[in-house]
């Protein structure tokens, strides 16, 4: 089977979308009778290829990024612009599908050929119309074109159902199939041992955006440290609201107690959760959290708002904020913290609940979903 995949975002560059490509093609490399070639980006402009594995090659095409994380629109169109030879020039191989991840940029591309090749999209998130206000009036706008691309696609896979839904009242004749995210369960574990400290350590983790509501976790720490509990924050992640956060830590004087670490090297994640007791978050949107997985498998029960993509991954209704109120977020962590025998319990709950996830299933489910599609074509 020979496969174009395409995504703009790949490790370094990015947030799960990319982590969850990476980790796809890592199953992928010992699939036999796929040959992959993957359209993507790098940070610094030119082109580059390289050897993923026997029967994978990567094509980078670069432009000059000023975060790894965050991508402006001119970011993304540029690359759009750069990359359209390129696919161009690889489509005349002979495939038999390709393989968007985001509808757009990269779901544009295959839409272009569709006379020419079978394309299926995995929508990840901000590529689905829905409250963001950074992309409203994007929104508005590309409505029409995501409708023609979806509408044209041989199939359309959410990772989670919550996107799925979301997808549906954007486009509600879609056909969707969820193929959910998985997690290294052997990289990510819990310590043989919980951190004996004198502070309660919370961890988050993710692309500073306005989605995410860092600030809120930011404002529950301040009431926390009004009351005199030690814990302690640690926001690993860099983006967009990087400076408005780090003002705001600093006008709240929190500096010792919320740590911004900015992006952390793939291979210090584990250890990162291991050094932490409570995952938190204020999401108000995700596609499906690779870091919750994360978090789960190192045995760190996550504290989260409702949002799409969360309902899979949190097994017990008592880890739920229900409120995005700094107000709510500390009084749940407060509740939470109060039982240290609860703690142990949630701890065994979370590395149970990560082990329904891996990536080798989620590999396979493509490869049944291609298989599907060659087919019919």
């Amino acid at each position: 089977m020979n496969l174009l995949m395409l995504n703009y975002e790949f490790p370094p560059i990015g947030g799960g979308a990319g982590q969850a490509h990476y980790n796809i093609l890592k199953q992928f490399a010992a699939f036999n009778d796929l040959h992959i070639d993957v359209l993507t980006c790098q940070s610094q402009p030119g082109y580059t290829e390289e050897s993923f594995a026997s029967n994978i090659t990567i094509h980078k095409v670069g432009i000059k990024k000023r975060s790894l994380q965050h991508w402006t629109k001119f970011e993304v169109l540029s690359w759009l612009h750069k990359s359209r030879p390129y696919y161009r020039q690889l489509i005349k191989n002979n495939y038999q599908l390709a393989h968007a991840f985001f509808g757009f940029p990269t779901g544009y591309l295959t839409y272009r050929t569709a006379d020419q090749l079978p394309y299926l999209i995995s929508l990840r998130g901000s590529d689905v119309p829905g409250n963001n206000p950074r992309f409203a009036l994007d929104y508005k706008i590309m409505a029409p074109l995501f409708k023609r691309i979806w509408k044209n696609s041989a199939a359309l896979t959410t990772p989670s159902v919550g996107l799925k839904d979301r997808a549906l009242k954007f486009l509600p004749s879609s056909q969707i199939q969820v193929i959910p995210n998985g997690v290294d369960l052997k990289k990510f574990h819990p310590a043989d041992q919980i951190r004996k400290t004198q502070t309660l350590d919370l961890l988050t983790v993710g692309r500073l955006s306005s989605s995410k509501r860092i600030d809120l976790l930011v404002a529950a720490m301040k009431i926390m440290a009004q009351l005199s509990k030690n814990i302690t924050l640690t926001i690993a992640g860099d983006g967009a609201q990087k400076t408005s956060l780090q003002q705001y830590i600093a006008e709240s004087d929190l500096t010792h107690v919320v740590k911004l670490i900015g992006s952390v090297p793939a291979d210090k994640m584990p250890e990162l959760y291991r050094q932490h007791h409570l995952y938190v978050s204020a999401t108000a949107t995700e596609g499906m959290s690779n870091a919750m997985l994360e978090a789960l498998a190192s045995g760190l029960p996550v504290i989260t708002t409702p949002a799409e993509g969360t309902a899979e991954l949190i097994p017990n209704s008592d880890w739920l904020i229900h409120t995005p109120t700094p107000e709510s977020i500390a009084e749940k962590i407060l509740g939470i913290i109060q039982n240290t025998r609860q703690i142990a319990m949630y701890r065994r709950a979370a590395r149970s609940q990560a082990e329904k996830f891996n990536w080798y299933n989620t590999a396979k489910q493509y490869y049944n979903c291609y298989q599907n599609i060659i087919e019919n074509n």
